[in-house]
């Protein structure tokens, strides 16, 4: 029988072999993708939060519900997306950074540190989430700036206007970098209880409801995966939860956040 290396260097690749060698690949596009779907679908909101958060004095006197009936008497319904360009951009390589970071995380506080199970999920998520802002933070810095703005009162014509302002104003590269800790701060938490909540559902899912929760996994078909909407209903739970956790830190955190930036 041939070996591998005896069938020559044109010889096709085993398909796990070749799913394997594309993992990285697939998990950036997947990780871009899912955190585009999301960010647009809870858009109109997270306008809504950078409104009240940072006080905006258009809306501050406001709750969420009659902020978002007043955005769009005001601005229009393309009033509730402002920003979400720059998100789009943004959200992209963080979800893909984030996913792969993640993955190379786990491997290494597991090998390097001996430290697995629920913690090194919670470890290598906060990890990730810290990575993945540090890379994309002036994107994010822009898409604050954009969606604080208010109809009439714009001092950014849009996304390469904005970046152009900040560097030229704001002390060059340094500036896209301002209120870079507090993000981190809050970003820690979150990504990692995010992570570890979702790894606990999976397991617990997978292990207490196999037939009904799981199905074979299109790599390995000896490996269980949850089904699609039950992946939905995870991760939606694990954000809840996460987002509930970074919720508790006092508002004046955020303020200074807005501030900063």
């Amino acid at each position: 029988m041939a070996s591998p290396a005896a069938a020559g260097p044109g010889a096709a690749l085993p398909p796990g072999a070749a799913r394997r060698d594309f993992y990285w690949l697939r998990s950036f596009i997947a990780g871009g993708v899912a955190g585009c779907c999301a960010k647009t679908t809870t858009a109109p909101l997270d306008r809504v939060k950078i409104l009240l958060q940072a006080h905006n004095h258009h809306y501050k006197h406001l709750g969420v519900f009659s902020t978002l009936c007043a955005v769009p008497k005001k601005e229009g319904y393309l009033g509730l997306y402002k920003g979400n360009g720059a998100m789009m951009i943004r959200i992209f390589p963080y979800g893909a950074i984030q996913f792969m970071a993640f993955d190379q995380y786990k491997k290494v506080i597991k090998k390097q540190l001996g430290i697995s199970g629920h913690v090194h999920r919670l470890m290598a998520g906060s990890m990730a989430g810290i990575t993945a802002v540090i890379c994309t933070y002036p994107l994010d810095m822009v898409r604050v700036r954009l969606a604080f703005q208010v109809k009439g009162e714009h001092k950014y014509m849009g996304i390469i206007h904005a970046f152009k302002m900040i560097y030229t104003k704001e002390g060059g590269f340094s500036g896209f970098y301002r209120g870079l800790m507090p993000t981190v701060v809050g970003m820690a938490p979150y990504a990692g209880f995010s992570f570890f909540t979702f790894g606990t559902l999976k397991s617990i899912g997978l292990a207490q409801a196999p037939n009904l929760l799981g199905r074979p996994s299109l790599d390995n078909p000896d490996v269980l995966v949850l089904k699609t909407h039950v992946n939905l209903l995870c991760g939606g739970i694990a954000g809840a939860i996460a987002q509930t956790i970074s919720c508790l830190l006092p508002p004046a955190f955020y303020r200074l956040f807005y501030t900063l930036i």
